[in-house]
């Protein structure tokens, strides 16, 4: 889903040639059908094996790296290849940034510079924080291991839908993450942003038992959508469902009116 930050964030789901306002259908019956799969990058049908690719893109495609994840793996600003050189130059060499975000508790994270707030929204983040911008990925890779030895780097996705979260003194975190950067990131201290950006989320109703949905196995589900966080739709009988993380399987969508 993209999004739209606003007084309430706006979640559109694009389909192959149109989008529709997920944030719209809040109280209604929705039902998810699960139709085949199609992978990311070939367009194949074969079963999706990771990330939306099948196995074999996941394991070539040049937006499969182990850099995505590994931001610190980034090997582009040195002229050397992963899988494709033209494109992680593309995404690699562009400015980063090392931030603290609050979903269930505080925790680093890295995306580039222009996927802002995209990136805060996706994870469900009350409020975030930018602490470094650096010219590229390797670098914020450096910072975000660092920091990793103080802060998590994994958010608690069940305590997010339930909206558990932690009371966080921003200024004492902030003053932690500084405290521990490496010198030569130091001069790529963010200081014109000391206070978080707050997110407010589309929910009439948090789930209190959280039920992930797995369409592959239940190939079929219908429930009244109460809210969307992060890229979570959630359902009344406390069921949830990972759009991102079910990127590549086909659904039929139906708003039962």
């Amino acid at each position: 889903m993209t999004t739209e930050l606003n007084d309430s964030v706006k979640y559109y789901l694009k389909l192959k040639n149109d989008f529709v306002a997920v944030h719209q259908f809040l109280d209604q019956s929705v039902t998810l059908d699960l139709i085949g799969y199609e992978c990311l990058n070939c367009c194949s049908t074969e079963i999706i094996f990771a990330q939306g690719f099948c196995k074999k893109c996941f394991f070539e495609s040049p937006s499969a790296g182990d850099w995505i994840m590994r931001p610190e793996l980034s090997k582009a600003h040195l002229d050397i290849e992963d899988r494709d050189l033209s494109y992680e130059k593309k995404v690699q060499l562009q400015p980063h940034i090392v931030y603290l975000a609050l979903s269930s508790h505080i925790k680093v994270g890295v995306t580039r510079k222009s996927q802002l707030p995209t990136r805060w929204i996706d994870q469900g983040a009350h409020q975030a924080l930018p602490i470094l911008e650096v010219p590229n990925r390797y670098l914020a890779g450096v910072g975000e291991v660092a920091l990793k030895e103080y802060f998590s780097d994994k958010t608690n996705w069940r305590k997010m839908l339930k909206n558990e979260v932690d009371p966080v003194d921003w200024e004492s975190e902030r003053n932690k993450a500084l405290d521990n950067i490496p010198k030569e990131l130091k001069q790529y201290i963010v200081k014109d942003q000391l206070e978080p950006l707050t997110i407010n989320f589309p929910v009439n109703k948090y789930p209190e038992k959280v039920k992930s949905l797995n369409l592959k196995k239940e190939n079929t589900y219908t429930g009244t959508l109460k809210g969307v966080k992060g890229q979570y739709l959630i359902f009344e009988d406390d069921t949830v469902f990972n759009v991102r993380s079910n990127e590549g399987i086909v659904v039929d969508l139906k708003i039962n009116v």
